[in-house]
């Protein structure tokens, strides 16, 4: 009982009014900066999210686009419309002898029936080959644009003499809203 008497006696009353001013400031500042972070957190998610979501549609097109993408290349294709097939490829700083490489393949299988055609998402693998410098005609070269998605083509050929099935896989990426097929260039 004596240091609760203390405690409560005239002599330490400045000493506890002292204790309660802590207490009392500590309770008016903790709830206004939790607030504070909870705000601040608040919007830091918002602008995540809002960026996310606008490099998401930067970084892939929309299903319609790819629909168009997509149909369009397999009218070409079956149509032998060589200048819309390399209208596909994006050759800005491209390796010339990788540029011919790429619209003789582009056009050898120009009038084939393309049996299925899609756009699929790229696995790890894939990501792991497009970022990987590739032996070139000239050298090392990459890809100029960071691809987002990967066209792949199945034809199936039937004659008198048989039946075969081929399929090819392009790089597709997004430039300026369009799909493209970016052809390699030297490494930067």
């Amino acid at each position: 009982m004596h240091k609760r008497a203390k405690w409560n006696s005239p002599h330490n009353a400045t000493q506890q009014r002292f204790f309660f001013f802590e207490l009392a400031c500590v309770a008016e500042i903790e709830p206004t900066t939790v607030a504070a972070m909870k705000t601040s957190t608040k919007i830091s998610t918002v602008a995540g999210a809002l960026v996310f979501s606008v490099a998401l549609g930067i970084v892939a097109g929309t299903p319609a686009q790819e629909k168009a993408f997509t149909d369009k290349y397999k009218a070409a294709m079956e149509g032998k419309d060589t200048a819309t097939l390399e209208s596909f490829l994006y050759t800005q700083g491209s390796d010339p002898q990788a540029l011919e490489f790429y619209k003789m393949m582009q056009s050898g299988g120009a009038g084939e029936k393309i049996s299925s055609i899609e756009l699929v998402n790229l696995t790890p693998e894939d990501v792991k080959k497009a970022t990987t410098p590739m032996d070139g005609p000239t050298g090392k070269v990459c890809l100029n644009l960071k691809p987002t998605k990967k066209l792949i083509i199945k034809v199936e050929k039937k004659d008198g003499s048989g039946s075969s099935s081929s399929s090819s896989e392009n790089f597709v990426a997004e430039k300026d809203g369009k799909l493209v097929i970016p052809v390699p260039g030297p490494c930067k």
